[in-house]
């Protein structure tokens, strides 16, 4: 049997449990194909980058799938049929991967806090800090400079 990685993305007014409801739905569609569904990783509530059918976020769900090409083509034909169902992409891989997939790994960096190694900078001047700008009149300082460059020569 082959290994897939399948992704998809339910509608931004479902319920956390109507996005598992339907998770367990498709598991029941590829175990009744003959398959098995390993990790299943809900990645939340995310916004898109275009609107898709009025919906500006998606709940991601990503399962990792061993099934027969014909469980695959049966959950994707119920995954088109559905109202719930924004998009859905099913890759084929050589092996699955082990441990949290990246988008986990940067929801954890995103959770402790760590913006990367930046205790070598100094810290950053506030704009007050910087000396007043000189103007002459309602002129600024770079007409300022011109005319006086102009004078000169």
């Amino acid at each position: 049997m082959a290994l897939y990685e399948h992704v998809f993305l339910a509608r931004q007014d479902l319920t956390p449990q109507q996005v598992e409801a339907l998770v367990e739905q498709y598991k029941g569609v590829i175990e009744a194909g003959g398959g098995s569904v390993g990790r299943v990783e809900n990645w939340g509530l995310k916004s898109l980058t275009y609107r898709i059918r009025k919906n500006r976020k998606a709940y991601y769900t990503l399962m990792d799938i061993t099934a027969p090409a014909a469980a695959i083509n049966e959950m994707e034909r119920q995954q088109r049929l559905s109202e719930d169902v924004l998009r859905f992409m099913t890759i084929k891989v050589e092996k699955h991967e082990e441990g949290p997939s990246a988008m986990l790994q940067k929801r954890d960096r995103d959770d402790r806090g760590d913006r990367g190694d930046r205790g070598d900078r100094p810290p950053r001047r506030d704009r007050d800090d910087r000396p007043p700008r000189s103007f002459d009149g309602d002129r600024g300082p770079r007409r300022a400079r011109e005319e006086a460059e102009g004078a000169a020569a």
